[in-house]
């Protein structure tokens, strides 16, 4: 195992002088999970498979255990990479593909079965060591990626949007069977996707990426609840964040006609920094049904998910043809499409972001 380091790791491809990473500083610590996620052409990928050796590092440097391994190739850099694609060898059986990597190396035959059995019993292989890859399913095919992986006890797992190729029920139960592998090894891993929510329920930590940038990097938690900026905050969070711009008015901002109370804290920062009108974020959870709710809300859909039901609709002035607000709705009986849902905004949850910058305002 080893902490992994970006130190103003920046990667420019030959045909765009734009970085595809541009002076990445992360520190990931021995045996932690971190996930790094963006939307596509955020740099996550690269920035992985800069350290794979994979992608060239054109400015600063990436580490494992402190010593800068951009010079070395990717065979001397003690990782393994688990890819989207599995990568498997068609005519190898499941025992002869994970135990490869070894006999590349050398290690004896006594000495790979027994690594290839340890492994396989982690993850539920076994019964399967003798098949070959075009006879298991997507998600056993991936583990068995995950177990070649395993056998060469690297200091570093890296992981590409493992779970891409699987159905949702699949990517669900994987994404458990990884995390919890990687809890038992406790091997320094960083993963890789697109979604955040494999984002939140896997990772130690969350970087969030876009455009090459390091946009935030904290706890799951953290992030939900204290995003840095207007990206992070619509990016985190399924349903994401309503973030709409709002009015300053004594004592509050305007949702729509509807002035909404701010502490006096966040008024206080926002009239530090001059402004008028701010992006207001609010979570669809913020809001509650109520008969007398000062905000209403006329509903254009409404999706029911069995334990929840979220409602979608425009508030009275909205352009009908915008992005509709959705709040959480907790009643058992959901409401219709051209209802209107009358609603109160809970109060000290709000969040508020610089209108032009994004930054965080409170």
């Amino acid at each position: 195992m080893a902490q992994v380091s970006y130190v103003n790791a920046t990667c420019i491809y030959a045909n765009n002088p734009v970085p595809a990473v541009n002076e990445l500083d992360l520190e990931i610590a021995d045996g932690e999970f971190m996930v790094l996620v963006g939307p596509s052409g955020s740099g996550k990928s690269t920035a992985l498979r800069m350290l794979a050796g994979l992608e060239p590092v054109s400015g600063g440097t990436v580490q494992i255990g402190g010593e800068d391994v951009a010079d070395k190739a990717p065979k001397d850099r003690d990782i393994a990479m688990v890819f989207q694609n599995y990568a498997l060898y068609p005519h190898m059986s499941v025992a002869e593909n994970m135990g490869f990597a070894l006999k590349l190396r050398g290690v004896d035959k006594k000495e790979r079965q027994e690594k290839v059995r340890e492994a396989a019993a982690m993850l539920d292989l076994e019964e399967y060591l003798g098949r070959r890859p075009g006879s298991l399913s997507g998600g056993q095919r991936q583990r068995v990626a995950m177990g070649r992986a395993v056998v060469r006890e690297p200091s570093v797992f890296l992981m590409d949007e493992p779970l891409s190729n699987l159905d949702a029920k699949l990517r669900v139960e994987t994404r458990a069977h990884i995390a919890a592998l990687q809890a038992r090894l406790g091997t320094t891993t960083i993963y890789v996707t697109h979604d955040q929510v494999e984002a939140l329920t896997m990772g130690h930590r969350v970087a969030v990426l876009r455009g090459g940038l390091l946009q935030q990097v904290d706890t799951p938690r953290n992030l939900y609840d204290s995003p840095a900026n207007a990206f992070v905050a619509g990016f985190i969070g399924s349903p994401a964040m309503n973030l709409r711009e709002a009015r300053l008015v004594p004592g509050g901002a305007l949702l729509g006609d509807v002035p909404i109370p701010l502490s006096q804290e966040t008024l206080d920062a926002a009239q530090r920094s001059g402004l008028e009108t701010v992006t207001l974020g609010l979570r669809p959870e913020c809001f509650a049904s109520s008969l007398d709710g000062v905000v209403r809300l006329q509903v254009t859909l409404v999706e029911e998910l069995g334990a929840d039901t979220y409602v979608y609709g425009h508030l009275p002035g909205d352009d009908p043809s915008g992005k509709p607000l959705v709040v959480r709705h907790s009643g058992r009986v959901s409401p219709s499409v051209g209802d209107t849902l009358r609603l109160d905004v809970v109060q000290g949850v709000e969040h508020i972001f610089h209108p032009d910058t994004g930054s965080r305002v409170k």
